[in-house]
C-alpha cells in the first residue's frame, strides 16, 4: 500500500521526535584571525595595513594595490616579477588603483609596470600619497586619473644618465646637461675661431656615442609620456598630448629634477587630476595607510611592496605581500630574506633613468 501524502509531511505515529535545535550559547561570540596567535601579533603591522587596504576598496569599490619605496629604492627590471604576483587575483574587468610612491628608476620598466597593470584591469588610476617622481610621473601619465592630496607631487621627467666620476663610482646627471655643455664648447670654439685647448679634457669625456644616447633618452622620455597620453587622459587629442610630454621634459621650466608638482600645477599642465581635500574620507585613509609604510620604510630600510590580503579563511599569508630591496642604500635588508630581492651593484655600463 502506497504512503499517504500526509505520511510525507508528519512523522509516524509512535516514531521519535527530532531532537530540538539547541540554542546558541548565551554571552558575547569572538572572532579570531586565521592565523595562529603568536604568527598574528608578530605579523600585526602587516595585518593591519591589509585592513585599511579592504577599507579603501570597499569605499572606492575598485582593487588597490601598494608600490612604495624608500628614497633609495629605485624602479628597476628586478622587480617586474614581484610587481607580477600583485595582479595575481586582479581579474579582467575590474577597476584598478595603484598606490604609488617612488623616485622615479628605469624608464623601460616603469612601462612595462604599467603594461602589466594595463592588461589586467578596467578602469586604472594611481594614486599618489605623497610623490611619484621621474618615471613614477611618466606611469602616471599612463592611468586613466591621478588621485592626489596636499602633499602629493609629481616632478618633471628630463632622463637622468648615469655615468663613472673620477673615482669610478656611478653618479647620475640630467642628459640634458651633457647635450648642453656640448652646446657651449661648439658656441665658443665659433666665437673664438678655434676649439681652446681647456676644453679637451671634457670632450675627451663627451663621446658621440654618450651624445646620441642622451638625446634619444630624452625622446624615449616624452615618448613614454606622450604616447600613453594620446591613449587615455588626452585621447583623441594628440597636439594636447604632445604639449604636456614637452611641458614635463622642459629643464628651462624645471630647473632641478626633483621640482614638485603639485596638483594645482599638474590640473594646469592638462593632467587628469582628482584633487582630494584633507578632510575627504578617501584622502584621511589613504594618508593613514601611507604613514604605515613610510614608517615601515624609515624603520626597515627596504623598498617595499604590499596588496590587500585575500578573503579572511585563506591562511597563505606569503601571497599578501612582497619585500624588496633593489635599488636600497648598501647595508639595508628586506624583511623576509627568501621573499628579498638582493641589492645588486651597478653596473659600470651607462644607463638612462628617469
Amino acid at each position: 500500500m502506497g504512503a499517504s501524502e500526509e505520511s510525507l509531511t508528519e512523522p509516524a505515529k509512535g516514531a521519535a521526535e527530532a531532537p530540538a535545535e539547541q540554542e546558541p550559547p548565551a554571552g558575547p561570540t569572538f572572532e579570531h584571525p586565521s592565523q595562529t596567535p603568536y604568527f598574528h601579533a608578530l605579523e600585526r603591522d602587516r595585518y593591519r595595513r591589509q585592513e585599511q587596504i579592504r577599507a579603501i576598496e570597499a569605499h572606492t569599490n575598485r582593487r588597490l594595490i601598494c608600490f612604495v619605496s624608500n628614497p633609495y629604492a629605485e624602479i628597476t627590471r628586478n622587480i617586474i616579477t614581484v610587481f607580477a604576483d600583485l595582479l595575481d587575483d586582479i581579474k579582467k574587468g575590474d577597476d584598478l588603483d595603484l598606490l604609488l610612491n617612488t623616485p622615479g628608476g628605469d624608464i623601460d620598466a616603469a612601462e612595462k609596470l604599467v603594461i602589466m597593470c594595463r592588461s589586467r584591469c578596467e578602469g586604472f588610476r594611481i594614486i599618489v600619497p605623497e610623490s611619484a617622481k621621474s618615471a613614477g610621473t611618466m606611469m602616471c601619465c599612463a592611468a586613466d586619473s591621478i588621485v592626489m592630496g596636499f602633499a602629493s607631487d609629481l616632478g618633471p621627467i628630463d632622463p637622468q644618465i648615469f655615468v663613472p666620476d673620477s673615482s669610478g663610482q656611478q653618479i647620475s646627471r640630467p642628459a640634458h646637461s651633457f647635450l648642453a655643455g656640448f652646446d657651449e664648447i661648439k658656441d665658443a670654439a665659433q666665437k673664438a675661431g678655434e676649439l681652446s685647448p681647456a676644453y679637451f679634457p671634457l670632450l675627451d669625456k663627451l663621446d658621440p656615442a654618450l651624445l646620441e644616447f642622451c638625446r634619444t633618452s630624452i625622446k624615449r622620455a616624452e615618448q613614454f609620456a606622450g604616447n600613453w597620453l594620446k591613449r587615455h587622459q588626452c585621447k583623441d587629442n594628440e597636439e594636447k598630448a604632445e604639449k604636456i610630454a614637452a611641458h614635463l621634459g622642459d629643464i628651462n621650466r624645471f630647473r632641478s629634477h626633483g621640482a614638485a608638482i603639485n596638483a594645482k600645477e599638474a590640473l594646469e599642465i592638462g593632467l587628469e587630476v582628482e584633487e582630494l581635500e584633507p578632510d575627504d574620507p578617501l584622502w584621511e585613509a589613504i594618508w593613514r595607510i601611507w604613514c604605515e609604510y613610510d614608517l615601515a620604510l624609515r624603520q626597515g630600510k627596504w623598498g617595499y611592496i604590499s596588496r590587500a590580503a585575500a578573503p579572511r579563511s585563506c591562511g597563505d599569508f606569503r601571497r599578501r605581500e612582497r619585500y624588496a630591496t633593489s635599488g636600497s642604500r648598501p647595508g639595508t635588508r628586506g624583511f623576509r630574506p627568501e621573499r628579498t630581492l638582493r641589492r645588486q651593484a651597478p653596473s659600470r655600463r651607462r644607463g638612462g633613468r628617469g
